[in-house]
This record gives structure tokens, C-alpha cells and sequence, in this order.
């Protein structure tokens, strides 16, 4: 008589769809420019700043605000072979048909819209709903410590929550503080710890829709999401170039390039925020790979020039490039980030920014950070100290 066979291990639940999947394979814990819509001899309206120094003594650097506001200004313009098939963890076919059939329905209603990613070309926007006028888009850049935390709100006040940090009370505190009491949507950029831990007491809130890279996460932190999401009937919805509707605010969602190896930086998800000619671009932790793979695409939607722009992984040193940040041409550079024995954000990446002549705010130094971006394309930018 043969031994009796044990029981099969319980299926762990699905990146993209919250569903119970097979095994997932582990990902690491860790981690042609073309003249833009508005020119170099666009007019513009300079940005005010007044000498001062951060609590605590400590100067602003070069290439940082001297002040904690910032006038209206304009936007000033500044390889893989074939990819392998990459699936959520274990994800059947049945299941990514399930993904298809959730994602158009969301289409059928306007609120996701799924296009290719958009090579060449126009910049984006073209054809876009008309921004209210004297409306704003606001995004926060959350102080929440070591991590990501960025909050955006529509002018009619829809709102998307981007990554949630690694401290629960911080961003918790953060969403009471600015009164915060439903998400329409929910993007983590990837699965680690410092950018998903505050999601999972977030949910709360209802989110209709959580879009993430694909590939699960290997920790209990993720495990706690994906059940807290699911206790709210989120929909899973694995990022594949939708444009999302926050309103009268375009959320063009970047997918990772084809061919990135199964690691959570290299996968990391970006958002580019349209509203009127305000733009806003924001990468997660990408590091040069994945931004290589970006610029070969020749994407419309990834030009430059951005009024406003996260920087890549803390300031880290494989993040942001020359290359990239010549694509980008941003005006103003936010880096979230705390304390940390990384050594973030690092004086190779600082130099970068100083090189394109923007504006540096550090979470660290300034606390929150906010922008209230115009439809004309000016913006005022507030921090908390």
C-alpha cells in the first residue's frame, strides 16, 4: 500500500487579482526628445524665493527651495530583446481573462481607459476633457519617514493614494491631518515594505481600484493587503498603460518595460499626472534598467518637460541618469525620504538634479510637500517647515 500523499500547500492569493493562485515565484524582498508642448522660449513667470534655513540650522543645499513657497511659475522646458512572459505570480489564463473582463467593464463605465503605450507621437494630453477652470489638481509628497506616501486630489475631489510608506500611524496621521475619508484608487509601485506597509490600514477607505506591477509580494505585509483590499471588494488590476480618470486629472499609468527581470525596483510602476498643462511624474524606486527600457520605447507620455517630479528611489544612486533626467526635464524635484543608513539621498544624485537647474525639496528637511497645480500650467508649491 502506498503511503498517503500530504496535503497541497494552501495557494497564496494572486498580485493582479487578489484571488487565490498557484505558488508564486519569489521576487527579491528589495528592491528622441522632441520639442514638448511648451518651449524654451515659452513665456514664463519666475519663482519667488527668499533666503532661510531649515530648522535645526541646516542650510538648504544648492539646488534646494530657499523658502517654503513658491510663486506661480511655468513649466520651463529643460533593450532588452523579446520579452520572456511574465504573468502575475502563478496567474492562469483563466485568471488574466478575469483581469481583461474587470478592466473593460471599468472602460465600458470612463473611468480606465486601456491604450498602448504611446510611442512617438504627440505629448500627451492631446484630445483630453477640459480642466474646470480655476480648478487645481494637489499632490502631497506624504512625510511618512523612509518610503513613498503621495497623496493626489482632483478638483472635484476624487483622490488616488500612491504607495503608503512603511509606518501605519505616520500615513494614518497624514490622511486624518488632511481629511481624507475615501480613496477612489490605490497604486503601489511595488511590493516593498516602505512602500506598501501604510496601504494595508488605508483600505479602509474603500478603494475602488488597486493597480500594482503584477508580482506579488514574498512578505506578511503583502499577504495583510491583499486580504484588506479584498475585505473591501477592491478590484486588482495589474498596470498595463491605462489611463485613469480622477476627475478632470488624466493618470496615464506607466507599465514596466518588456523584458525586466522578475525583481520589484525593476518593475516598478509610474504614474504621469496630467491636468490641463500641469504634468507630474512620479517612478517609484526604477532603477536604470527599467528607465532604459522606458527611453528605447521613444514613450510621448515620459517627455519632458514636467513641472513636477519624484525623485527615483530615495535619491539612490542607481536610479535617476543624465540620460533620463534629460528626457524628463523637470522643473522641480521632490525626494521622499527619512532617516536611513543607505546613505539616500546620495551627492551623486544631488549633483544631477543641480545640473538640470531644478528645485530640490527633501521630506526630511521640509515635511510635506504639496503642489496645487493650475490647467494653464502654474503651480504653487507649500512645505510644512
Amino acid at each position: 500500500m502506498s503511503p498517503k500523499k500530504p496535503d497541497p500547500a494552501p495557494r497564496k492569493p494572486d498580485a493582479a487579482t487578489g484571488k487565490a493562485a498557484s505558488p508564486a515565484r519569489k521576487a527579491p524582498a528589495s528592491k528622441t526628445r522632441t520639442p514638448a508642448a511648451k518651449t524654451a522660449a515659452s513665456k514664463t513667470t519666475a519663482s519667488k524665493t527668499t533666503a532661510s534655513r531649515s530648522p535645526g540650522g541646516r542650510g538648504a543645499a544648492a539646488g534646494e527651495p530657499g523658502a517654503t513657497r513658491a510663486a506661480p511659475g511655468r513649466a520651463a522646458p529643460g533593450r532588452r530583446g523579446r520579452a520572456k512572459a511574465r504573468s502575475g505570480p502563478g496567474a492562469s489564463d483563466l485568471l488574466g481573462l478575469l483581469i481583461l473582463v474587470v478592466t473593460g467593464s471599468l472602460a465600458a463605465c470612463g473611468w480606465i481607459r486601456q491604450q498602448d503605450a504611446a510611442p512617438g507621437g504627440d505629448a500627451p494630453g492631446t484630445g483630453a476633457a477640459p480642466a474646470p477652470a480655476g480648478g487645481t489638481v494637489t499632490i502631497r509628497f506624504l512625510d511618512v519617514g523612509q518610503g513613498d506616501a503621495i497623496l493626489i486630489r482632483s478638483p472635484e475631489g476624487k483622490t488616488a493614494l500612491v504607495d503608503g510608506g512603511r509606518s501605519a500611524e505616520r500615513l494614518n496621521a497624514q490622511l486624518e491631518k488632511h481629511g481624507v475619508t475615501r480613496l477612489d484608487l490605490m497604486i503601489a509601485s511595488h511590493a516593498d515594505a516602505d512602500h506598501i506597509a501604510g496601504l494595508v490600514p488605508a483600505a479602509a477607505l474603500k478603494p475602488r481600484v488597486f493597480i500594482n506591477n503584477g508580482l506579488g509580494g514574498t512578505t506578511q505585509t503583502w499577504e495583510r493587503l491583499v486580504r484588506a483590499l479584498q475585505a473591501v471588494d477592491a478590484t486588482f488590476t495589474k498596470a498595463s498603460n491605462q489611463t485613469v480618470n480622477l476627475g478632470s486629472v488624466k493618470l496615464r499609468v506607466i507599465a514596466p518595460p518588456p523584458g525586466m527581470p522578475d525583481d520589484q525596483n525593476l518593475n516598478s510602476v509610474g504614474l504621469a499626472v496630467q491636468f490641463g498643462e500641469f504634468r507630474a511624474l512620479l517612478t517609484g524606486d526604477s532603477e536604470t534598467e527599467e528607465t532604459e527600457g522606458w527611453l528605447a520605447q521613444e514613450r510621448a507620455d515620459l517627455r519632458g518637460p514636467f513641472q513636477l517630479y519624484k525623485s527615483i528611489h530615495h535619491g539612490a544612486s542607481n536610479g535617476d541618469s543624465a540620460a533620463w533626467l534629460a528626457n524628463v526635464r523637470p522643473e522641480n524635484v521632490v525626494i521622499s525620504v527619512g532617516e536611513n543608513s543607505y546613505g539616500h539621498p546620495t551627492a551623486q544624485t544631488l549633483r544631477l538634479y543641480r545640473q538640470t537647474g531644478a528645485r530640490v525639496y527633501r521630506t526630511d528637511r521640509h515635511g510635506t510637500v504639496t503642489f496645487e497645480g493650475r490647467a494653464d500650467g502654474t503651480y504653487t508649491a507649500d512645505t510644512e517647515r
